[in-house]
């Protein structure tokens, strides 16, 4: 899933016109099926629709690369196009403030003069802002699950690369101008970044020795082309080629990249080597300044909850003992009886059958595998969803300059206007880490059922566009793992084997409840994480190292998922509770066009919507 949060991105001082909202739900409700006509407006809708408007407004202005990826960057909003936020050590107080007046804003709407959606829109904005207050008022930073500027999977060497090439459209010339206007600012950016990250070291906030290391390598691999034939201006020089844009786009693109951004990546280079010396090697938060409530607070912002870290510790080792016992059910009939679950699971990883060739063939057959399985799952959606939304789903290969530092799956939401597509990422840096029985589950995770499916039935849903982008992590992973479990129910995996692969990824997701919780509040080292996944859940050792690299920089992230997923079940039992034979598991997943929310929420919302029909 797309980890980053809507009002957590870099911002800057702007004036802003009207953004076109209206145009945006127009072309929205376009290109989507019918859906429910919204209940008749309450005397506060409208200055509860004005104050989202102004949040939303106020967010656009100051983070161009996010209205470029809402497609909010066009008319009067199109100078957008060419800037980057401000990510200056100054930039967090300002991010503060703003947040605070949009507070107020959406705070003085009085909840008794709202219809009921629009209450529930309220209360999700507010407690969305509030949980973006945390990280700038109480620790100085964006976020708590982000205590780091650099790592090997955050920074502007890693996301803007990534944006230009992914994001950014090149269409028309306007469009390359723009993609060199914002090249152009990377170095500024850079600084940036390096500025922050010093004052951060002064703090005592800098990444582990492990993950300046992988850095350092990315940061290699990106520096290391000669300017004209890196990623950077190839990918404009390519794009341009194929919109047939006339222009010297190559040389001024490696211009750019020559006396702008590799000297500014040059610096920052020398920075993160100048603190790899001193780095140490503890893998957790709690061997940082103020690390045990950062790590609380980091918890309480991914699941939504009041969990306190010793709870989720448990509930994960009582997840991994009962899904660990089901698969060792399946194992021995697959006639695998040696060993534990983890070292069954890694012999059936290793089988011939299982693998795609390592090499471009094996890749390509792979994703074709992916896309496969897409198409059969949303031909069976209809058993279950009164309206499943067909929108178009791209199947990438993560950039292999990035891969070394890349979750090994993640999902990018489409653009409101619909100018392109979602787009669901997978890490295939090495091949063996994907055996085929893996992937039903994986594609049911980040395609439909799961993230697509529910973004894009909250992106077509008649709300304001501020709700339609709210982003909870526990309630948009707990889905995805529900969704994995609602395919298991429809007959999405075809063999027992396929059914182990659904079943190892509940095992992992519970060991991540496990391994965060160790990591952080109990100080399990880097090298001992990776060997409780290896030994626990059975994945190569090169893709538990990466999940567990992933957890030491971004705290609390990881937890998210299984928390989730035991709310959405509550949820879904406690409706058939309350309405009987009257129970209908379509009219249940239509509390996804009610947009993401927090998980109390969530099942406050269904056991309603269950007593209006039992």
């Amino acid at each position: 899933m797309d980890r980053r949060h809507f009002l957590a991105a870099g911002t800057a001082t702007a004036a802003i016109a009207a953004l076109p909202f209206s145009r945006a739900l127009a072309q929205t409700a376009a290109n989507a099926p019918a859906t429910p006509v919204p209940a008749t407006p309450a005397p506060g809708d409208a200055r509860l629709t004005a104050a989202f408007d102004r949040v939303l407004a106020e967010t656009v202005a100051n983070s161009p690369e996010f209205a470029t990826s809402l497609g909010f960057d066009k008319g009067a909003n199109a100078h957008l196009r060419h800037e980057l936020g401000d990510n200056s050590p100054g930039a967090l107080a300002k991010d503060l403030a703003r947040a605070k007046q949009m507070r107020a804003s959406v705070a003085a709407v009085d909840p008794g003069t709202l219809s009921p959606q629009a209450k529930i829109d309220r209360e999700v904005v507010l407690y969305n802002i509030d949980s973006q207050i945390v990280g700038p008022e109480r620790f100085g930073l964006g976020s708590p699950q982000g205590p780091y500027a650099i790592t090997q999977q955050d920074g502007v060497y890693f996301f803007l690369p990534d944006f230009l090439a992914s994001t950014h459209p090149v269409q028309t010339a306007d469009d390359a101008q723009a993609y060199l206007d914002r090249l152009a600012l990377m170095g500024r950016q850079l600084d940036n970044e390096s500025a922050v990250q010093r004052q951060e070291a002064a703090k005592g906030r800098v990444a582990p020795d492990f993950s300046l290391d992988l850095t350092l390598g990315q940061m290699a691999k990106l520096r290391g082309a000669p300017a004209g034939e890196s990623g950077l201006v190839q990918s404009l020089v390519t794009r341009a080629k194929a919109a047939n844009l006339p222009g010297d786009w190559q040389a001024r693109a490696t211009k750019i990249v020559e006396t702008q951004v590799y000297p500014a990546l040059d610096r920052q280079i020398a920075l993160v080597k100048e603190l790899r010396r001193n780095a140490r090697s503890a893998a957790g938060v709690w061997a940082i300044p103020g690390g045990d409530a950062l790590y609380a607070a980091a918890l309480a912002q991914s699941t939504t909850t009041t969990l306190s870290p010793d709870e989720v510790h448990r509930m994960g080792l009582e997840q991994v003992a009962d899904l660990s016992a089901q698969l060792d059910t399946i194992l021995k009939g697959q006639g695998l009886t040696q060993g534990s679950v983890g070292a069954r699971l890694d012999q059936l990883n290793k089988s011939p059958a299982q693998l795609f060739p390592d090499s471009d063939a094996g890749r390509a057959a792979l994703l074709d595998s992916l896309n496969q399985g897409v198409r059969a799952m949303q031909a069976k959606l209809p058993q279950v969803f009164s309206n499943p939304p067909n929108a178009p789903l791209e199947i990438k290969r993560v950039d292999p300059s990035i891969q070394d530092g890349a979750p090994n799956g993640y999902y990018f939401r489409a653009p409101l206007d619909g100018s392109r597509p979602a787009i669901y990422w997978i890490n295939l840096k090495g091949v063996g880490d994907w055996p085929k029985y893996t992937l039903p589950s994986l594609t049911y995770h980040e395609g439909v059922p799961g993230h697509h499916l529910q973004i894009s039935t909250a992106q077509r849903a008649p709300t304001h566009p501020l709700r339609k982008i709210a982003f909870f992590n526990a309630y948009l992973e707990g889905w995805a793992l529900y969704a994995e479990q609602l395919a298991d129910e429809i007959g999405g995996y075809a063999t027992p084997v396929e059914r182990a692969g659904y079943l190892q990824s509940f095992l992992f997701r519970a060991a991540r409840l496990v391994a965060d919780t160790g990591i952080h509040t109990k100080r399990w080292t880097h090298a001992q994480a990776t060997d409780y996944f290896v030994n626990t859940v059975g994945f190569a050792r090169g893709r538990s190292q990466r999940e567990v690299e992933r957890y030491c920089v971004s705290p609390g992230q990881a937890c998210s998922y299984k928390i989730g997923h035991a709310a959405w079940l509550r949820a879904r039992d406690n409706a058939k509770r309350i309405a009987g034979a009257k129970f209908d598991i379509r009219h249940f997943h239509d509390v996804l066009e009610s947009g993401a929310m927090p998980l109390s929420m969530l099942e406050r919302i269904v056991a309603e919507r269950a007593r209006a029909i039992a």
